[in-house]
């Protein structure tokens, strides 16, 4: 892979954020590290298919404890195991969750990690189309990576299929991408999708946008060309649907790319596929390319200063966060106690890692940022940096007032509200122990 020579393309990259600123057995294998390439032996026998998907805006995770998963920046590690001609690089689209400001500057940022991580096709969403097309960015994609999709687009011509072909010890092996409406187009129209020829070895992959297992009968009965079906993602690990042994393999990517899916084919007289998830752990290399593309993302957000145009409510009853100074007075001890724990501190690890002006992880780690009178910036709002005591009480103004006669009310967070698992992967399981650092 040549990501440097790609990151010093900046002409390429100024244009995207100016905007901004056959017969086979399948065998599953679980989870895995990936592996080292091997010395002496180039592939083995082995051609690689890497699939990614559904990003939906996870550029990395979000640093705040150890052991979490996935990151652009790490993700070359696992596709480099492979050289380039022996392997095929897909991403099967769904970049980020909406089109509000912050996850428009995403779809930028995710477009060029792509073309910087070399991906050969991407299969675009409806979404993607949509924000693509409000971007103005969609005439140039193909000169990025190869895009297919299922869905129509204006003005261009995007094709449904791609193809390709993967050579090792003197044999062709030909991969054909397809994808496919299945929201809205007859599943017979799937078998014109794939054209192999007599004699040749292929391999036919089908992304749908819906799968159900009438429909997978159906598909395995009436198309035998296809041998591997991709379906939407329902949960954030890959998951392997029906017998793995059987073809058509099943199987979705997960979300927001804490793993890598590969999809092995192994080259002899009848091809052999075999297919595992490959975790994107944090002690996999970072790639210093995509550390700086990360590091443009931190700049954009702070120049487009998303932080103070994040939107907020108005609190019940004119209520007002106070923040926490104001609870010492009648309140020593447990004012004392929080002042030793993480959550006095919780806006200096953002700060560590450039995150301060990224409102998706400011509001874990400040008092009241989805309201009126809570957190705006440093600046504005110092008193409310850090999580404190209305994070778990509720805005104290009426409490302080009247003295205490008022009884603290809503709206009030709980622990996972933040200690959810792609932010806290070890609060899980382990809550009480938590709870014992906070109590007062």
């Amino acid at each position: 892979m040549k990501i440097l020579a790609k990151a010093k393309k900046k002409v390429l990259g100024v244009l995207f954020l100016a905007g901004l600123t056959a017969g086979t057995s399948c065998i599953l294998t679980g989870p895995t590290s990936p592996r080292k390439p091997e010395k002496g032996r180039p592939g083995a026998g082995v051609l690689s298919i890497f699939f990614t998907g559904n990003e939906l805006g996870a550029l990395k995770p979000c640093g705040c404890s150890g052991g979490q998963l996935g990151g652009l920046d790490r993700r070359s590690a696992v596709l480099d195991a492979v050289p380039e001609p022996r392997r095929l690089i897909v991403d099967t689209g769904s970049f980020v969750k909406s089109d509000s400001e912050q996850d428009l500057v995403k779809f930028n940022i995710i477009v060029r990690a792509l073309d910087l991580l070399d991906y050969d096709l991407v299969s675009l969403s409806e979404k993607d189309i949509e924000i693509g097309e409000n971007l103005d960015l969609l005439d140039g994609l193909g000169s990025l990576f190869d895009v297919i999709s299922p869905h129509r687009i204006a003005g261009m011509n995007v094709p449904a299929t791609f193809t390709k072909k993967l050579s090792l010890q003197g044999r062709t092996v030909v991969v054909t991408v397809a994808a496919f409406d299945a929201k809205s187009s007859p599943i017979e129209q799937i078998e014109g999708l794939f054209r192999p020829q007599p004699g040749q070895q292929a391999v036919g992959i089908l992304i749908l946008n819906r799968c159900d297992p009438g429909m997978i009968d159906s598909i395995t009965e009436g198309v035998p060309a296809v041998d591997c079906i991709v379906c939407p993602a329902e949960s954030d690990e890959p998951m392997v649907m029906g017998d793995p042994d059987k073809r058509p393999l099943v199987f979705s990517v997960g979300r927001f790319g804490r793993h890598v899916c590969e999809l092995q084919i192994r080259v002899a007289e009848r091809l052999k596929l075999s297919f595992r998830a490959i975790k994107v752990k944090e002690d996999l290399p970072q790639e210093a390319a995509l550390v700086e593309l990360y590091e443009d993302y931190q700049q954009i957000v702070r120049e487009r200063n998303l932080l103070e145009k994040y939107p907020r409510f108005f609190l019940p009853a004119g209520l007002e966060y106070t923040g926490s100074k104001s609870c010492r007075p009648c309140h020593t001890d447990e004012y004392d106690k929080w002042g030793t724990s993480a959550h006095a501190r919780a806006y200096a690890t953002l700060e560590r890692v450039g995150s301060q002006f990224d409102p998706e992880c400011v509001i874990c780690h400040v008092v009241g940022m989805d309201y009126e009178s809570g957190f705006v910036s440093e600046q504005k709002t110092e008193h409310l940096k850090n999580v404190g005591c209305e994070n778990c009480h509720g805005p104290g103004s009426e409490h302080i007032t009247t003295l205490g006669k008022t009884k603290l009310t809503k709206p009030k967070s709980g622990c996972t509200d933040c200690h959810t698992p792609e932010h806290s992967s070890d609060y899980a399981g382990n809550e009480q122990q938590k709870l014992e650092k906070i109590a007062h």
